[in-house]
């Protein structure tokens, strides 16, 4: 029998970048940047855009064990070059994890950014948890922080 569970947590996560505003957010809304950043296409990650509010993306992506997770996201709020709200659910092996709503609010700073991501998740049956969520995010700002041509400052 499965034990169906649910744990809510939130984390936020805070960078500075020396790229614009316009720069950060273009690396969210443009497909082919995010493609560069949030997926590894080339090792066989599959993502669709469909950014504007009510717009879905969805990606999907292996690990090297052959797990396959989902994502699908739903977009609730866009301010260009300041803020996007989405919400998503990530499934592993065909087995809803999780359930959550993220802000990306990005803020200008002196000539650079600053993005602080907080997201709000609901775990689901013991699948998941915080410290593998905000690890997987870390690694995304890492990687974002290369697309834009930069180390991150933290």
């Amino acid at each position: 029998m499965i034990d169906r569970s649910v744990e809510h947590s939130s984390f936020t996560i805070e960078r500075n970048f020396k790229a614009t505003p316009v720069e950060v957010f273009r690396a969210f809304s443009e497909p082919a940047a995010k493609e560069r950043w949030f997926v590894n296409v080339e090792a066989g990650a599959q993502i669709t855009h469909d950014f504007r509010v009510g717009g879905r993306e969805s990606g999907r992506f292996s690990v090297d064990d052959g797990t396959t997770y989902y994502d699908d996201t739903v977009y609730l709020d866009i301010v260009e070059n300041r803020r996007i709200i989405f919400a998503y659910t990530m499934t592993q092996n065909d087995r809803r994890i999780s359930a959550s709503v993220a802000t990306v609010d990005i803020q200008p700073a002196g000539t650079g950014t600053r993005l602080v991501f907080t997201e709000q998740v609901a775990f689901l049956d013991g699948l998941d948890k915080l410290e593998y969520r905000r690890g997987g995010w870390e690694e995304l700002m890492g990687a974002l922080a290369k697309e834009l041509g930069e180390a991150v400052a933290a």
